[in-house]
């Protein structure tokens, strides 16, 4: 209840207490005391305390690997959580190399189109994306969402997912040419699949948006900024922060292109 709260100091000191506990009374390997130090885990990373999450993490991965196996799923999903612990804290040159080894093990195991394969392959890619190495980044993206799209279907919302992060890989290295094509794609896919009013329909025309004003085509972004306005005004109501985000985008491509009296109205402000 804390944790769910926001209260981590106080979550954290309980979940300490009944890992230590447990620790003392089943032993380190009981299978309450490993979820114990998981949850310990998750709630250090949540605070910010990244490097005691680290060394319980690195733990929890050593206990997998020795009790379940290397290859097993426990360890693979422990490896997953170090990496992205890892990514957390800034350290991506090791977050990557985890990631690397992940990906190696679930192609051995279980194979090039397993789910658990994309989505090692999709983590990785995302952590050389972090790191600025965005033409490793884009050579997975692109092989994860030729794989998708061939596996699951391009409705899928995994290809969805993969069509969004390889276009933000694209404009991150300035190929805007081939990103826009495919947040256009998408917004059409998920107004058609999901409908209009909901939130990955919202972030994807959001999306959208900010890439046109980025080359320029303000009539474009001011008229998909200007739905979005009117759609969260009307789901969320107009104090909701999402809408005030919104809100703020509007006013500022208005003020890209010249028209402050529009931007003015919006924002309240000169």
């Amino acid at each position: 209840a804390y944790r769910a709260a926001g209260r981590l100091e106080e979550a954290i000191t309980l979940y300490e207490q009944v890992f230590s506990g447990r620790s003392r009374v089943l032993g380190p390997d009981h299978r309450s005391t490993l979820m114990s130090r998981d949850e310990l885990a998750g709630a250090y990373r949540e605070a910010g305390r990244f490097e005691e999450a680290i060394t319980l993490k690195k733990q929890i991965l050593a206990d997998a690997m020795r009790i379940m196996g290397p290859d097993s799923p426990g360890a693979s999903a422990a490896r997953s959580n170090l990496a992205a612990t890892y990514r957390d804290a800034g350290r991506l040159n090791e977050a990557i190399t985890l990631c690397q080894e992940n990906l190696d093990n679930v192609t051995r195991t279980l194979g090039l189109d397993h789910l658990e394969t994309l989505a090692s392959r999709h983590r990785l890619a995302g952590a050389h994306r972090d790191a600025g190495r965005l033409h490793e980044a884009i050579a997975l993206f692109e092989q994860n969402l030729e794989d998708r799209t061939r596996t699951l279907g391009l409705d899928h919302p995994e290809t969805l997912a993969s069509r969004h992060s390889l276009a933000g890989a694209y404009r991150d290295a300035g190929r805007l040419d081939e990103a826009i094509p495919l947040f256009e794609q998408n917004l059409t896919d998920f107004i058609r699949i999901l409908g209009p009013d909901r939130p990955d329909t919202f972030t994807s025309r959001s999306t959208l948006a900010g890439a046109y004003r980025e080359v320029g085509k303000l009539d474009d972004a001011i008229s998909l900024f200007e739905q979005n306005l009117i759609d969260r005004t009307r789901t969320l109501g107009p104090a909701h922060p999402v809408t005030l985000t919104s809100r703020g985008n509007l006013a500022s491509a208005y003020r890209a292109a010249g028209r402050m009296e529009d931007a003015e109205k919006l924002f309240g402000t000169p």
